[in-house]
Protein backbone atom coordinates (compact mmCIF):
# COMPACT_ATOMS: atom_id res chain seq x y z
CA UNK A 1 0.00 0.00 0.00
CA UNK A 2 1.63 3.30 -0.87
CA UNK A 3 1.48 5.99 2.09
CA UNK A 4 0.02 8.95 1.40
CA UNK A 5 2.19 11.95 0.66
CA UNK A 6 0.83 14.24 3.49
CA UNK A 7 1.71 11.06 6.26
CA UNK A 8 5.12 11.00 4.65
CA UNK A 9 5.64 14.73 5.42
CA UNK A 10 4.19 14.30 8.98
CA UNK A 11 6.03 11.54 9.47
CA UNK A 12 9.11 13.40 8.32
CA UNK A 13 9.13 15.30 11.65
CA UNK A 14 8.63 12.32 14.33
CA UNK A 15 11.88 12.60 15.17
CA UNK A 16 13.62 9.83 17.80
CA UNK A 17 13.29 12.40 20.72
CA UNK A 18 9.55 12.61 20.07
CA UNK A 19 9.13 8.58 19.89
CA UNK A 20 7.62 8.76 23.31
CA UNK A 21 4.41 10.22 22.07
CA UNK A 22 2.14 7.13 20.15
CA UNK A 23 2.75 8.25 16.16
CA UNK A 24 -1.54 8.17 16.25
CA UNK A 25 -1.25 11.29 18.92
CA UNK A 26 1.50 12.92 16.79
CA UNK A 27 -0.22 12.99 13.99
CA UNK A 28 -3.43 14.16 15.60
CA UNK A 29 -1.54 16.92 17.23
CA UNK A 30 0.14 18.11 13.86
CA UNK A 31 -3.25 17.90 11.82
CA UNK A 32 -5.11 19.30 14.59
CA UNK A 33 -2.44 22.27 14.92
CA UNK A 34 -2.82 22.78 11.42
CA UNK A 35 -6.53 22.94 11.41
CA UNK A 36 -6.29 25.06 14.58
CA UNK A 37 -4.42 27.77 12.85
CA UNK A 38 -6.43 27.44 9.66
CA UNK A 39 -9.29 28.03 11.98
CA UNK A 40 -7.60 31.03 13.60
CA UNK A 41 -6.37 32.37 11.14
CA UNK A 42 -9.88 32.70 9.74
CA UNK A 43 -11.47 33.84 12.67
CA UNK A 44 -8.52 36.73 12.39
CA UNK A 45 -9.20 37.78 9.27
CA UNK A 46 -13.23 37.30 9.48
CA UNK A 47 -13.11 39.50 12.40
CA UNK A 48 -10.67 41.81 11.49
CA UNK A 49 -11.44 42.18 7.64
CA UNK A 50 -14.91 41.27 6.92
CA UNK A 51 -16.37 42.08 10.13
CA UNK A 52 -15.12 44.99 11.06
CA UNK A 53 -15.27 43.96 14.87
CA UNK A 54 -19.06 45.03 13.84
CA UNK A 55 -22.14 42.98 14.41
CA UNK A 56 -23.79 40.95 12.26
CA UNK A 57 -26.92 41.74 11.44
CA UNK A 58 -29.09 39.07 9.78
CA UNK A 59 -32.69 39.56 9.23
CA UNK A 60 -33.77 40.52 12.82
CA UNK A 61 -31.02 39.02 14.20
CA UNK A 62 -27.51 40.48 15.34
CA UNK A 63 -24.81 38.24 15.65
CA UNK A 64 -21.64 39.82 18.04
CA UNK A 65 -18.46 39.91 15.74
CA UNK A 66 -16.68 37.00 17.45
CA UNK A 67 -19.54 34.84 17.18
CA UNK A 68 -19.90 35.62 13.51
CA UNK A 69 -15.93 35.39 12.74
CA UNK A 70 -16.38 31.91 14.66
CA UNK A 71 -19.12 30.71 12.35
CA UNK A 72 -17.39 31.59 9.35
CA UNK A 73 -13.70 30.16 10.83
CA UNK A 74 -16.10 26.94 11.55
CA UNK A 75 -17.34 26.24 8.70
CA UNK A 76 -13.86 25.96 7.09
CA UNK A 77 -12.46 24.20 9.58
CA UNK A 78 -15.01 21.15 10.37
CA UNK A 79 -15.18 19.60 6.80
CA UNK A 80 -11.09 20.21 6.81
CA UNK A 81 -10.40 18.70 10.36
CA UNK A 82 -13.03 16.12 9.59
CA UNK A 83 -11.22 14.91 6.64
CA UNK A 84 -7.95 15.04 7.88
CA UNK A 85 -9.18 12.64 11.29
CA UNK A 86 -10.77 10.20 8.59
CA UNK A 87 -7.87 9.72 6.27
CA UNK A 88 -4.42 10.85 7.95
CA UNK A 89 -4.84 10.55 12.06
CA UNK A 90 -6.87 7.34 11.96
CA UNK A 91 -6.83 6.22 8.18
CA UNK A 92 -10.16 4.49 8.70
CA UNK A 93 -12.18 3.17 5.60
CA UNK A 94 -15.85 2.85 6.03
CA UNK A 95 -18.35 4.08 8.14
CA UNK A 96 -17.97 7.18 7.08
CA UNK A 97 -21.37 8.63 7.51
CA UNK A 98 -21.27 7.24 11.49
CA UNK A 99 -18.02 8.80 11.72
CA UNK A 100 -19.13 12.23 10.20
CA UNK A 101 -22.09 11.98 12.89
CA UNK A 102 -19.73 12.13 15.32
CA UNK A 103 -17.72 14.30 14.66
CA UNK A 104 -20.34 16.56 14.24
CA UNK A 105 -21.76 15.73 17.63
CA UNK A 106 -18.07 16.48 19.03
CA UNK A 107 -17.99 19.94 16.71
CA UNK A 108 -21.12 21.08 18.03
CA UNK A 109 -20.29 20.26 21.53
CA UNK A 110 -17.19 22.26 21.01
CA UNK A 111 -19.07 25.09 19.10
CA UNK A 112 -21.48 25.44 22.22
CA UNK A 113 -18.35 25.27 24.76
CA UNK A 114 -16.75 27.20 22.40
CA UNK A 115 -19.86 29.99 22.28
CA UNK A 116 -20.10 30.11 26.20
CA UNK A 117 -15.98 30.40 26.73
CA UNK A 118 -15.78 33.48 24.11
CA UNK A 119 -18.79 35.22 25.86
CA UNK A 120 -17.73 34.81 28.59
CA UNK A 121 -13.67 35.81 28.12
CA UNK A 122 -14.69 38.61 25.66
CA UNK A 123 -18.23 39.79 26.40
CA UNK A 124 -17.76 39.21 30.26
CA UNK A 125 -14.21 39.62 31.11
CA UNK A 126 -13.36 42.07 28.23
CA UNK A 127 -10.16 40.24 27.35
CA UNK A 128 -9.53 40.34 23.12
CA UNK A 129 -10.89 38.16 20.77
CA UNK A 130 -8.51 36.24 18.86
CA UNK A 131 -5.85 35.45 22.25
CA UNK A 132 -8.83 34.23 23.61
CA UNK A 133 -10.44 32.22 20.62
CA UNK A 134 -6.87 30.52 20.68
CA UNK A 135 -6.76 29.56 24.22
CA UNK A 136 -10.21 28.04 23.81
CA UNK A 137 -8.94 26.28 20.97
CA UNK A 138 -6.33 24.76 22.86
CA UNK A 139 -8.96 23.33 25.23
CA UNK A 140 -11.47 22.17 23.15
CA UNK A 141 -8.53 20.26 21.09
CA UNK A 142 -7.49 18.60 24.13
CA UNK A 143 -11.64 17.02 24.47
CA UNK A 144 -12.01 16.35 20.81
CA UNK A 145 -9.10 14.76 20.75
CA UNK A 146 -10.21 12.07 23.75
CA UNK A 147 -13.36 11.83 22.28
CA UNK A 148 -12.09 11.05 18.53
CA UNK A 149 -9.86 8.44 19.52
CA UNK A 150 -12.42 6.65 21.95
CA UNK A 151 -15.19 6.82 20.14
CA UNK A 152 -15.47 8.52 16.57
CA UNK A 153 -12.66 6.67 15.25
CA UNK A 154 -12.24 3.71 17.46
CA UNK A 155 -10.89 0.76 15.99
CA UNK A 156 -13.63 -1.74 15.65
CA UNK A 157 -12.70 -5.94 16.46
Amino acid sequence: MLKNPLIKLIDFFYFPFLQFIPIKTFRYGVTGGSNALLNLTIFFLSYNYVLKGEALRIGSYTITSYIGADLMALSVSFPVGFLLNKYLVFQQEGRGIQQLGLYAFVTASSLLMNYGLLHLLVGYFGLWATPSQAFIIVLMSAFSYFFQSYVTFRERA
